[in-house]
């Protein structure tokens, strides 16, 4: 078992890299292949949605087959699949369409770790064990940030890509050799998503989850290099070294939320300070966007070390979910939270043509953006204070 957690956490950072990757790479792609801002934001946005969507799908086949086949067969076909389209693209909708396929393959990596987490341990370590997979997971986040830029610089994007495709099929042979499906649930209860929506002490839980990752997400996978490159200048290079920061913030918080759950013995209470602190880094960019590279970086570590609570989140959840329903019921937290980043990213290439505009300073439209994503966390964290607490 410990093994195939391996793999699967392996699995996840290739997610992570999937879903940033494409901050690092714009500046090749629009060069090479004419993908414009409004183009990679559509792209990741699919990624995202295509994501979100296969989280139904996904739950029940976690409960019925098990995350041994479903994490294969998907991450095999189209993960490494959609890479390979990504590395022969020539037109900018080939990248959406690579970005779908890529989303649905790495739609049950997470969920299938998560899953038998719920279903093997405790209950009370479920939050340090899936923000462990998390933090570790999100080293393919650091890879997506410098690593991929100096690869891009070296052997050009399409190998680079070729490369990952590859790995890709080779993590997913080895979730196929590695992992054991947990036992199967005995009960005479099927249920289904309704049941899960049944349940009103989730509610307030699907509000925060919506729109915990959205800044931190969006920020660090599509809006912070073009943010560094207009308001400051910043080559590649220096872009890679701040997304690389913000990594690095993100796994810390992914690691440090769940002792700290255990510490104060409170979920709700925790989640909500540290989106807090958040949502004020958020605000200090809205107001000051162009105050230095230096500061910039420090207020988007914050936003990744606090807007990591995820896991706590789902740990939350998690403890309203009867047995039967563990995979419906992470999935479609999960699809709560990686919908809203999808919806999010896929309309700001449209809402792009009215934030940045010739009357506007590019300054003044970092800002409206800050701001945007300030009130979407302002508002789950007002919702969320109607959360029933859990600390087990």
């Amino acid at each position: 078992m410990r093994l195939g957690i391996i793999v699967l956490i392996a699995a996840y950072g290739l997610s992570q890299f999937y879903r940033a990757f494409l901050a690092v790479l714009a500046p090749a792609l629009e060069a090479d292949i004419g993908a414009t801002r409004e183009a990679l934001s559509a792209a990741s946005g699919i990624w995202f949605l295509v994501f979100a969507a296969m989280q139904i799908p996904v739950g029940e086949a976690l409960d019925r087959i098990g995350p041994k086949l479903t994490t294969t067969v998907l991450f095999a076909l189209c993960g490494a699949g959609g890479a390979a389209v990504f590395a022969m693209a020539t037109e900018p909708w080939h990248i959406s369409l690579a970005m779908g396929l890529i989303g649905a393959g790495c739609a049950p990596v997470l969920m299938a770790s998560y899953y038998i987490f719920a279903r093997v341990f405790s209950a009370a370590v479920f939050a340090s064990l899936a923000g462990m997979t998390l933090g570790i997971g999100s080293l393919g986040n650091i890879l997506s940030s410098a690593p991929t830029a100096w690869a891009v610089d070296a052997f050009g994007w399409r190998a680079t890509i070729w490369a990952m495709a590859g790995f890709t099929f080779v993590v997913a042979i080895f979730v196929l050799l590695t992992v054991k499906d947990p036992e199967k649930v005995t009960s005479d209860k099927r249920g289904s998503v309704i049941d899960v929506l049944k349940i009103p002490a989730l509610w307030p839980v699907f509000a925060m989850v919506a729109v915990n990752y959205v800044p931190a997400a969006s920020l660090r996978g599509l809006w912070s290099g073009q943010y560094l490159s207009n308001v400051f200048g910043a080559d590649a290079a220096l872009i890679g070294k701040v997304t690389l920061v913000m990594g690095l913030a993100m796994i810390f918080g992914n690691l440090s939320y769940g002792p700290v759950d255990r510490m104060v013995g409170s979920r709700k209470w925790v989640v909500w300070a540290g989106n807090a602190i958040c949502l004020f880094a958020l605000l200090a960019l809205a107001v000051v966007p162009n105050k230095g590279v230096g500061y910039a970086t420090i207020m988007l570590a914050i936003i990744g070390f606090f807007g990591a609570s995820f896991p706590l989140i789902m740990a939350h959840g998690r403890s309203f979910i009867p047995p039967h329903l563990v995979g419906r019921g992470v999935t479609l937290l999960n699809l709560f939270s990686l919908g809203t980043v999808g919806v999010v990213q896929f309309t700001a290439a449209p809402l792009s043509k009215v934030i940045f505009t010739d009357d506007r300073s590019l300054t003044d439209s970092y800002a409206i953006i800050f701001a945007g994503y300030a009130v979407l966390l302002g508002a789950g964290l007002l919702i969320y204070l109607f959360a029933k607490d859990s600390s087990e």
